[in-house]
C-alpha cells in the first residue's frame, strides 16, 4: 500500500480526525428533500407523500430537518445556506428541487431537475455544484400531467422533454465554497444567461435556523429560541446558544447594497390549515415578498430566524454575474472580508483539491477518466447529510403539536423504539432516497476508504451502535420499513476498509475488533430468523433485490411452503467466509479468536455443503449447470429455474486460507485438518480447502468447485445471457424471446427480460432487477473474479466472451468487466455518453458539456442510466474500478 501522501488536505483530515480543528463542521448536509419522507409523516395512513407535499414546504416548519437548494449546514443542522431563485415567471421561488411523488411517477418517484455535483474535497474545503434555471415557466403541471398519463411500459417523461431548454433559454447558476477555516465560508455564486435573449434573474441566498423550537424540550428546543439581525447594510449576525456567534457578510453589488428579507422559519398555518400563526412573519414570507409583491410579509426591524439577500440581475445573452458571500464564526471572521484575501483562499482551496486527487487517482488515469472518477467522489461527497429521527419521539408526538394517531404505536417502525439517528451520514441520493439504506452505505464506504478513511470506518462502526442495531442484533434497514432485511455485506465492507486503510502489519486493529465484536451478534441474528428449517438453506425476503423473483419474495408464497433463496443462502456463505476472515486476522494477536475462526468455518462448510447437495443437489441444478431457488412444499423440492443474479451471487462467497497462518494458529489448525481427515467427500462438489498451485500456499474455500465455477461463467460471459457491452446484466437475456413462465394456484407467473425501467409494480416498481446493469453485484463479481484469479492463475482460463474462441484469465476476464462499467460513462467519439442515454438533444449533449449523472442502475443494452440520477453512493465504485484499469 502506497504512503498517505501529505497533500494540505490530507493535513486537514488529519486534523480533523485528531479533533485538533473541526474542518468537517461545516458540509453539504442539508436534504435535497425533506418533505415526503417517513420521519416528518404523522398521518394515520402512513402515507408519507401525501401528508407533507412539496407544495407544503415552502410553507411548513419542517420538525426533523430541512432542505434547500445545493446548500450547506453544519453537523447539527442547526443553521442552513442554501439558493432560492426566481425567474420572474414562476408561481413560486426555485428554493428546493422538484419532483414526482412515488404514486406519481410512472416508475415511482423521481426527481426533475437539471443539478450536479462538480466538485468536493474530503473536509468539504473546496466544493462546487451546478444548477441549470429554465428561463420559462418551470413545468411542474405538466410533468405531473404528462408521467400520471404514461404507464409503466412507456419511459419517463423528463424536463428536457418539456422543451424548456430549447434555445438554451436557462441560468447556469453554480454555487461554489471554500474554506479559509473550520468555521469560515466563502461562497461564490454565478449565474450566466446560456440563452439568445436578455433574460431576467433574481437571486437570494438564504441562511435560516433549523426550528428545533417549536416541538418542545426533548433532545432539541431546550435552549433560547436563535436569533439573527441586520447590523448594516450587507451584515448580519446570527446566535445560537450552542453554535456561538457567527456574522454573514454580503458583497454589495455595484451601485447599492442588496436588500435583506427577514421572516421565521415558522409554519403559516393560516395558509396551510387555516389555523392561527405563532407570529407574524412566516416561513413562505419571500414568496409572497418576491413572487406576490407583498411587501409586509418581511419584517421591516430587520431581526428574525430567516434571511435573504435579494439581488435582481438583467442579463444579457452570455453574460455572467457573480455574488460574493462570506459565513464566519466570531473568532475567525476576517477584518476585510472581500478584500485581496477571499480570491486568494479559493484559489488555494482548488489548488489544493487538485493535489489531493493527483495523489489518489494513479498517473496513468486518461483526462476523460479523472473527470469521472473527480466527478464520482464529488457526488460521494455531496451525498453526505444530517440525518435526525428519534423513533421514540416520532411515536410519542410532541407536546406543542397534536398527538398523533394512536394507530402508530402499533404501525411502521413501532419495534425500533431504540432508534436514535442525529449524524451525518452517506445517503444513496440526497432527493430520491434521503435516508440511510444499509446495504448502499457498506458499499459507498469503498471508495469512500480511498479519500476519507477515518469517515469510512467511522459510517461502518455507527450502524453496529446499540442506539441503531436493533436488541435483536438487526441492522436497521431504511425509514420506510427499519425491519426489512437487505443483503448482510456489512462485515465485507469493514473488512475492505480494514484492508484498504493501512499497510500489512499496520492496520487498524482496534476498529476491526469492534466492528466484529457486533457483527457476530448480527450475524446470528441471521442464523436464527432466516434459516427456518434449520437445513442451512436460507430465506430473507426481497434482499435488495426488488422484483428479481418470480414472485415478491417480501410476502407469503401463493403455493405456500417455503421459499430457499439461493442469494439468501450464498450471502450467508459470504457472510460466514468474511467473518472467518476476520478472525483469524485477529487471532494473530489474540488466540482466543482461534475457537469463533473455527466456528465460522464449519459454519461456511456447512452452508456450501447444503448450498451444493442437501437432498442430492441442493441450489444446484446439474443439468442446467447454474444455482436456482427452490420452492420447499410438503417436503419436496422444486427448483425454479430462472437464471438471474441469484444464482450468480454464490460465486462471491471466496475465501483462502493461508498455510503458514496455520502453522501460527495451532488451535484452529487441529480443526480444520479434522475436516481435511474426516470429510474428504466434501471436495466433490465444493472448492472446500482445495491446495492451489505449488508455492502459494493458499486453500481455497468457495462455495462452487473448479468445475461448477466454469461452468457458471459460461452463462455469465455470454452476450446471449448476462454479459451486456455495460457489464453482467441482473437477468438473462434469453427471458426476452423465451419468458419464464410458471403456474402456481390457479395463476400464472411470468418474468419477462426487461433491460430498462420496471414495467409492473412488482415490490414499488421504482427500480428493476429484470435486466439492467447493477453496480454493487458486478463489483462483487470483479473482486471474487481477481480472488478466484490470485488462487488458480493461469490455470484456469476462460472464454470470454462465451464463443469468442479468446481465452483469458480471471484476472483478465476482471479486467475487461470493469473497462465496460466504466465505459458507461466515458464519452464516445461525438461526445455522446450512454450513461446519458442515445435519444437525448442535442441541446442537452452541449447543455451536460464534461458533466456526469450517475444513476441507480443501467440499462441493459443501451447503458442509459435509470432510476435515481445522483445516486454516486454505490454507484461511484466506478472510481475505484477506474483506478483498477489504471
Amino acid at each position: 500500500m502506497k504512503p498517505v501522501p501529505s497533500t494540505a488536505e490530507h493535513a486537514r483530515l488529519a486534523e480533523d480526525a485528531d479533533r485538533g480543528k473541526n474542518w468537517k463542521r461545516w458540509g453539504p448536509y442539508l436534504a435535497e428533500r425533506q418533505w415526503g419522507t417517513v420521519r416528518e409523516d404523522y398521518s394515520a395512513d402512513g402515507e408519507a407523500w401525501k401528508y407533507f407535499t412539496f407544495e407544503q414546504a415552502e410553507s411548513r416548519a419542517y420538525r426533523w430537518g430541512e432542505d434547500g437548494l445545493l446548500g450547506i449546514t453544519d453537523r447539527e443542522c442547526r443553521l442552513c445556506f442554501a439558493l432560492a431563485l426566481w425567474n420572474g415567471r414562476d408561481p413560486r421561488l426555485k428554493e428546493r428541487l422538484f419532483g414526482l411523488t412515488g404514486p406519481e411517477g410512472n416508475h415511482g418517484e423521481d426527481v426533475k431537475e437539471a443539478y450536479f455535483y462538480t466538485a468536493s474535497t474530503p473536509t468539504h474545503s473546496h466544493m462546487r455544484a451546478v444548477y441549470h434555471y429554465p428561463q420559462a415557466e418551470f413545468p411542474y403541471a405538466r410533468l405531473r400531467e404528462e408521467n400520471a398519463r404514461r404507464g409503466r411500459n412507456v419511459p419517463e417523461f423528463e424536463l428536457e422533454d418539456t422543451g424548456v431548454f430549447a434555445e438554451n433559454r436557462y441560468f447556469e447558476v453554480t454555487v461554489e465554497y471554500a474554506k479559509g477555516g473550520p468555521n469560515d465560508i466563502l461562497i461564490e455564486i454565478s449565474a450566466k444567461n446560456c440563452g439568445p435573449d436578455r433574460a431576467p434573474l433574481h437571486l437570494l441566498p438564504t441562511l435560516w435556523f433549523r426550528n428545533s423550537w417549536s416541538w418542545g424540550c426533548k433532545h432539541d428546543g431546550c435552549e433560547l429560541k436563535p436569533r439573527m439581525q441586520q447590523l448594516a447594510p450587507g451584515h448580519v449576525q446570527t446566535h445560537h446558544e450552542s453554535l456561538g456567534r457567527f456574522f454573514w457578510e454580503i458583497e454589495s453589488a455595484p451601485g447599492r447594497p442588496d436588500p435583506l428579507l427577514f421572516t421565521d422559519n415558522e409554519t403559516n398555518a393560516t395558509r396551510l390549515f387555516e389555523a392561527e400563526n405563532a407570529g407574524p412573519f412566516v416561513k413562505d414570507a419571500f414568496h409572497d415578498y418576491v413572487v406576490r409583491g407583498q411587501t409586509g410579509a418581511v419584517n421591516a426591524k430587520r431581526v428574525g430566524t430567516k434571511v435573504a439577500a435579494h439581488r435582481v440581475l438583467d442579463l444579457a445573452p452570455g453574460e455572467t454575474a457573480v455574488m460574493r458571500l462570506r459565513l464566519s464564526a466570531e473568532a475567525e471572521a476576517p477584518g476585510r472580508p472581500f478584500g485581496e484575501g477571499f480570491a486568494q483562499v479559493f484559489a488555494a482551496r482548488r489548488a489544493e483539491a487538485e493535489e489531493f486527487y493527483a495523489s489518489v487517482l494513479p498517473a496513468g488515469v486518461s483526462a476523460e477518466e479523472r473527470n469521472v472518477a473527480r466527478q464520482a467522489f464529488a457526488g460521494l461527497l455531496w451525498s453526505k447529510q444530517f440525518y435526525h429521527f428519534v423513533v421514540a419521539d416520532w411515536l410519542e408526538g410532541d407536546a406543542k403539536q397534536p398527538p398523533p394517531p394512536a394507530a402508530r404505536r402499533q404501525g411502521r417502525n413501532s419495534d425500533w423504539p431504540h432508534l436514535f439517528n442525529r449524524d451525518i451520514i452517506s445517503m444513496p441520493d440526497k432527493w430520491e432516497y434521503p435516508w440511510f439504506a444499509a446495504w448502499d452505505l457498506a458499499f459507498h464506504m469503498i471508495p469512500f476508504a480511498r479519500i476519507d478513511p477515518h469517515f469510512a470506518k467511522e459510517q461502518l462502526n455507527l450502524f453496529l451502535r446499540e442506539w441503531y442495531m436493533h436488541p435483536n442484533g438487526q441492522i436497521p434497514a431504511y425509514e420506510w420499513n427499519f425491519s426489512d432485511v437487505n443483503p448482510p455485506v456489512h462485515a465485507w465492507a469493514c473488512w475492505r476498509v480494514y484492508k484498504m486503510t493501512g499497510p500489512r502489519g499496520g492496520r487498524d486493529r482496534l476498529f476491526l475488533a469492534r466492528v466484529f465484536q457486533k457483527l457476530v451478534v448480527n450475524f446470528t441474528w441471521w442464523v436464527n430468523r432466516k434459516d427456518p428449517g434449520g437445513r442451512h438453506l436460507f430465506s430473507g425476503g426481497f434482499l435488495g433485490l426488488d422484483n428479481i423473483g418470480v414472485f415478491d419474495r417480501s410476502k407469503p408464497l401463493p403455493t405456500g411452503g417455503q421459499l430457499e433463496q439461493a442469494d439468501g443462502t450464498a450471502w450467508m456463505a459470504f457472510y460466514c467466509s468474511t467473518m472467518l476472515a476476520m478472525a483469524l486476522e485477529l487471532a494473530e494477536e489474540d488466540p482466543a479468536y482461534e475457537d469463533i475462526a473455527s466456528k465460522f468455518f464449519e459454519h461456511f462448510v456447512a452452508i456450501a455443503d447444503a448450498m451444493n447437495n442437501l437432498g442430492g443437489a441442493g441450489l444446484w441444478h446439474e443439468e442446467d449447470g447454474f444455482y436456482y431457488d427452490q420452492l420447499l412444499i410438503d417436503g419436496k423440492t422444486f427448483p425454479l429455474r430462472l437464471r438471474s443474479a441469484v444464482g450468480i451471487i454464490p460465486l462471491f462467497a471466496v475465501e483462502f486460507i493461508d498455510e503458514a497462518r496455520l502453522d501460527r494458529l495451532p488451535g484452529f489448525a487441529k480443526r480444520t485438518r479434522w475436516f481435511l481427515k474426516n470429510r474428504k467427500d466434501l471436495s466433490a462438489h465444493i472448492s472446500y480447502l482445495t491446495q492451489g498451485k505449488s508455492g502459494t500456499g493458499l486453500r481455497l474455500l468457495a462455495i462452487p468447485s473448479k468445475e461448477r465455477l466454469q461452468r457458471m461463467l459460461r452463462y455469465v460471459f455470454d452476450e446471449k445471457e448476462f454479459l451486456s457491452p455495460y457489464g453482467v446484466r441482473s437477468l438473462s437475456r434469453i427471458y426476452q424471446e423465451q419468458p419464464f413462465v410458471l403456474q402456481a394456484g390457479g395463476q400464472e407467473y411470468r418474468v419477462d427480460y426487461v433491460p430498462g425501467e420496471s414495467d409492473s409494480g412488482l415490490f414499488g416498481g421504482n427500480s428493476n432487477w429484470r435486466g439492467p446493469v447493477w453496480f454493487p453485484t458486478n463489483f462483487l463479481l470483479i473482486e471474487a473474479l481477481e480472488r478466484y484469479h490470485h488462487f488458480y492463475g493461469d490455470s484456469l482460463t476462460v472464454e470470454f466472451p462465451t464463443g469468442s474462441g479468446r481465452q483469458v484469465t480471471l484476472q483478465v476476464a476482471a479486467q475487461e468487466l470493469s473497462k465496460r462499467l466504466v465505459k458507461l460513462f466515458l464519452p464516445g467519439a461525438a461526445g455522446e455518453r450512454a450513461c446519458h442515454g442515445a435519444g437525448g438533444s442535442k441541446t442537452e449533449a452541449d447543455r451536460l458539456q464534461g458533466m456526469v449523472l450517475f444513476h441507480e442502475y443501467f440499462h441493459g443494452e443501451t447503458g442509459q442510466g435509470l432510476g435515481a440520477s445522483h445516486q454516486t453512493g454505490w454507484t461511484a465504485l466506478v472510481a475505484r474500478l477506474i483506478e483498477g484499469i489504471s
